[in-house]
């Protein structure tokens, strides 16, 4: 069996003579959060609106938070942004002598929601005929006209990071456009793992069977990637393919596939072992299982031993097929942890 670095190509160091990120199969990154500070202002910033003789502009961006990062995997680019904007705006009707002036309150521009879809709330001071027809302007048209704004910003923040993420491969000087492929962190299809309805009743106040589930798997990577593909949450967003929270700490909380899964980091060390409480929603309320992963990386793979204590008996089957489905084989398809070539 072949070593690290012998026989698979995405190790083979003579396809690059700086050897660096080789067939572009590695996982890079870039902290996109500070650029995208900067273009957003200039985007939105004394952005200026102005049709069918209503006048209204942006006077300031009162909040700008949230983050933004690029991401390569498999010469593909996959990008994270998760934004709460609010703005202060302004605006009269031709020759109408009131200023009136409002809110815009955009609070989760993220790769979650398409433009199009992102929600935008316009408020007013005051309440006078022509504040409501200047609201109307800003509702119907003024939105449309941030949209494209913040169109705008995906292009260009795509366009920026795409430079030095995607690398030529032998024998090119550089990378071409239509070569890199750009793909958002849910891969443009959610995962949705809907609860299984259990025929079997359970009785609140009676005793639950409960059994152990244990498995084991092979990945193709060093254990401390294993271990970031479970606790980064740019990582962890993209095998899931949905919104993801997540604090990866002792303690911290956890939830993934559209809440279906939830629970809490009972232990972490770095490259060796992540131990959590952990519940599917179907299960009785309040009952969590005890979720231990132990990474063991050998020569040429990393070996994961997964044990899982308190599983209901009812559910033990479904869970082990959840557990290759959704978690296994998603990491090894979203990153090329899989089987050796």
């Amino acid at each position: 069996m072949a070593k690290w670095g012998e026989g698979d190509p995405r190790w083979i160091v003579e396809e690059r003579p700086d050897a660096t990120n080789v067939n572009n199969w590695h996982w890079t990154e870039k902290n996109a959060g500070p650029w995208s500070k900067e273009r957003l202002r200039e985007l939105l910033n004394n952005f200026v609106i102005a049709q069918n003789g209503v006048d209204c502009k942006v006077t300031e961006i009162e909040k700008l938070e949230g983050e933004a990062s690029a991401n390569n995997r498999k010469g593909k680019l996959i990008f994270f942004y998760e934004w709460d904007i609010k703005l202060k705006w302004e605006g009269r009707l031709a020759g109408a002598s009131e200023l009136v002036k409002g809110d815009i309150h955009i609070p989760n521009l993220s790769e979650e929601n398409d433009i199009s879809e992102v929600d935008m709330t316009v408020t007013i001071k005051g309440n006078s005929e022509e504040a409501q027809k200047v609201k109307t302007f800003m509702h119907n048209i003024g939105r449309d006209e941030i949209r494209k704004q913040l169109t705008e910003y995906l292009r260009s923040l795509k366009e920026e990071f795409s430079k030095g993420l995607i690398l030529p491969k032998k024998g090119e000087t550089s990378v071409k456009p239509d070569s890199v492929s750009t793909i958002t962190s849910g891969f443009n299809k959610k995962i949705n793992m809907e609860p299984v309805v259990s025929t079997n009743k359970k009785e609140v106040g009676c005793k639950l069977d409960t059994k152990t589930i244990e498995l084991t798997e092979t990945f193709q990577c060093r254990a401390d990637e294993f271990y970031n593909a479970m606790t980064r949450i740019e990582m962890v967003t993209a095998f899931t393919q949905g919104h993801v929270k997540m604090d990866p700490e002792k303690g911290g909380k956890f939830a993934l596939f559209g809440g279906n899964v939830t629970g809490e980091f009972k232990e972490l060390v770095p490259g060796k072992k992540i131990a959590q409480y952990w519940r599917y929603k179907q299960w009785p309320e309040q009952h969590f299982s005890e979720v231990t992963f132990t990474i063991d990386e050998k020569d040429d793979h990393t070996l994961v031993t997964l044990k899982q204590e308190l599983v209901p008996a009812s559910e033990v089957e479904h869970t082990e097929e959840n557990w290759k489905r959704y978690y296994f084989n998603s990491i090894k398809r979203a990153f090329g942890f899989g089987a050796f070539l």
